[in-house]
């Protein structure tokens, strides 16, 4: 049996349980994502944006799933050992795929009251706003992951930000993954943010358990005229965690975009961004950092479409990888006919502490305008040896001399975040993943 065919046969024979325990604005677009996914496949080592990461392979493991929405009993607030704290968030959780608001009489939602009108819950509890977006963006996509995870997926978290509404505290959404047996979750996320509305995101990824896990999870964002998000995904689980993730951006006029993925303990890690610039004036920034050793995989695959006039992007990300290591960076930025007086800098740096470990790079450009500015730039090397010695002239030693160094060169990347909080505190985390100082995730074998 291929890679596929689990899953095809697993559709035919659960389709009720599965339309039972979601919506109808969901279950509409649910057997086109089957039949898309039956025609796409998982894609393969050929097709150009997934040639890093063998993604039958990722799929090939029989996970259970819990297409009956059974409850998994867990305290979110024992199973989760913030290493972010005090960072002034309302604080919300998703167990597995599923919006976690309590169980029985306890009830899980944060203490700060949000803007009227502003939503952050359940999709299943707002079939309304969810029938307007849903889909939309992931559907033109043609990847066979997004089709799978839009078949699987039963419920998911809403953000919607209404008209010239700024929501000043950032959302924090803890997403933790539970599970006495080997799972595979199906995790889906709607953000809207429409004109002039503001809001500062940040996704923790963590594992609770010593299980097998394999993640997919498919954001969609519609960023309006006017309009601010920050989007910043961490991810601490461990190394049995398989994380795929495809995020899908739209931007509208004047509109801005941050978004932000960290790697610092993981198992095989795919990101996959698009972003596409479709109103004049609309910028983005977009930032990048991984820090890799035992057998770690990380592919993060980016694409930046710029549609108007007046657009700019910049990129940036850096890669720290040692032992056994393997990290993967592909960006591609296409400039559209029409898309005049764009700016666009994509760059990616890398630095392989051992001899094993691997980096490929592979930055483009398209570019279909005559009046631009585009530049690209990517780099793969060792510590600088002379910059060793000096350290080590001064009773410096090797070791600290290495974690000094690495620190500074992912440190350029984290100064660009813009949640000040986070990142004084991804300044401390960052060293101590380096002095392999970081908390053990309960389960976690990385640093035993």
């Amino acid at each position: 049996m291929n890679s596929e065919q689990q899953y095809i046969d697993l559709y035919e024979q659960a389709q009720g349980a599965i339309f039972a325990h979601s919506i109808g604005e969901m279950n509409a677009v649910r057997n086109q994502a089957f039949e898309d996914f039956r025609r796409l496949g998982f894609p393969s080592r050929k097709v150009e944006r997934y040639k890093y990461t063998d993604m039958q392979k990722l799929f090939e493991p029989d996970y259970g799933l819990n297409l009956n929405r059974l409850h998994i009993p867990v305290d979110p607030y024992k199973a989760f050992r913030c290493d972010v704290p005090n960072l002034s968030t309302s604080l919300y959780f998703m167990v597995n795929d599923m919006f976690y608001q309590g169980y029985g009489d306890t009830e899980v939602l944060p203490k700060h009251k949000l803007p009227e009108g502003v939503i952050v819950g359940s999709m299943c509890n707002h079939p309304e706003v969810v029938a307007k977006y849903y889909a939309q963006l992931a559907k033109t996509a043609e990847d066979g992951v997004t089709a799978l995870n839009t078949m699987l997926a039963q419920d998911g978290l809403l953000v919607y930000v209404p008209k010239n509404v700024k929501v000043e505290r950032a959302i924090q959404v803890i997403n933790i993954l539970r599970s006495d047996v080997a799972l595979m979750v199906n995790r889906r996320v709607l953000i809207v943010v429409e004109e002039g509305a503001e809001i500062k995101m940040l996704f923790c990824d963590h594992a609770a358990d010593d299980r097998h896990f394999l993640a997919t999870q498919v954001i969609e964002a519609y960023v309006g005229q006017n309009a601010s998000l920050d989007l910043y995904c961490l991810e601490e689980t461990h190394h049995k965690n398989v994380r795929v993730s495809n995020v899908y951006i739209d931007q509208q006029r004047s509109s801005r975009v941050n978004h932000n993925v960290i790697t610092l303990h993981n198992g095989t890690t795919r990101n996959k961004l698009d972003l596409t610039l479709s109103g004049e004036g609309a910028e983005c920034a977009c930032y990048g950092c991984v820090i890799g050793d035992k057998h770690q995989h990380v592919d993060n695959n980016t694409l930046i479409t710029h549609r108007a006039t007046h657009c700019t992007s910049n990129e940036l990300y850096k890669y720290v990888l040692d032992e056994h290591a393997t990290g993967a960076f592909a960006g591609r930025v296409l400039v559209e006919q029409g898309a005049q007086k764009t700016t666009s800098q994509m760059t990616n740096q890398n630095l392989t502490a051992s001899k094993e470990a691997r980096m490929y790079t592979q930055p483009m450009l398209e570019i279909y305008a005559d009046d631009v500015k585009c530049a690209h730039g990517s780099t793969v090397g060792q510590l600088n040896d002379a910059a060793l010695f000096y350290m080590r002239q001064r009773g410096i030693s090797l070791k600290e001399a290495k974690v000094l160094l690495q620190n500074a060169f992912i440190n350029e990347v984290i100064d660009k975040m813009q949640l000040v909080p986070l990142r004084d505190r991804l300044h401390h985390l960052v060293e101590k993943r380096f002095r392999g100082e970081l908390n053990k995730c309960e389960g976690c074998k990385l640093c035993k």
